[in-house]
């Protein structure tokens, strides 16, 4: 009789393998939603500076169409400082307004963006940024010389503030312990503008 020897070969994975596999795929897995949730937040810091940036030269622009009112712009605005819109409505077709009447409407437009009040849900505003405030400063007697536009908003994580500019320190809204400011973000620009 011949003796005959069959080769198997035992092929598949073991339960060992599999689970290996499983930890690795999960740590990689893991690792992708934590770039995802980084890279959301970035995003979202990076719209708000954008939005501060298109703020700041908003009322810019409109300080320069209105450049024999200058003085008038000097204020902070934000969290509805200004309650109810100035009359006349300067934005209306076919109304004719002096320039501190367009200045006190460009003010009440700015403090409405700046809120956020283009947008709202439940009569909440949820537009513009999170607890912003506008401050203009400049000459004190207006007319040409160098205006300081800031904006300051409230980030979602906390930072060393190391901003010299004041708007909206002392206000609360940005602080983790008081007085520290942690949670403010803030742009500000120097612009010359002539009358």
């Amino acid at each position: 009789m011949k003796n005959t020897r069959i080769n198997t070969k035992i092929s598949g994975s073991t339960l060992l393998e599999s689970m290996i596999t499983v930890v690795v795929l999960s740590i990689g897995l893991l690792g992708i939603a934590m770039l995802q949730l980084q890279s959301k937040h970035l995003t979202f810091q990076a719209i708000q500076r954008s939005t501060a940036s298109l703020l700041t030269h908003e009322i810019v622009e409109r300080m320069r169409n209105n450049n024999d009112e200058l003085d008038d712009y000097l204020t902070t605005v934000g969290g509805g400082t200004i309650s109810t819109a100035p009359s006349p409505n300067c934005a209306s077709a076919g109304t004719t307004c002096i320039a501190q009447e367009l200045a006190s409407h460009d003010l009440w437009q700015w403090e409405q963006t700046i809120d956020g009040a283009g947008e709202s849900l439940n009569g909440e505003n949820t537009g513009g940024l999170s607890l912003a405030t506008g401050c203009i400063t400049g000459p004190a007697i207006g007319g040409p010389g160098i205006y300081t536009v800031a904006v300051a908003w409230r980030g979602q994580s906390t930072a060393t503030d190391v901003n010299a500019n004041p708007c909206g320190q002392g206000s609360g809204n940005y602080d983790d312990s008081p007085g520290d400011n942690a949670y403010r973000r803030l742009l500000a620009i120097d612009v010359f503008i002539a009358s």
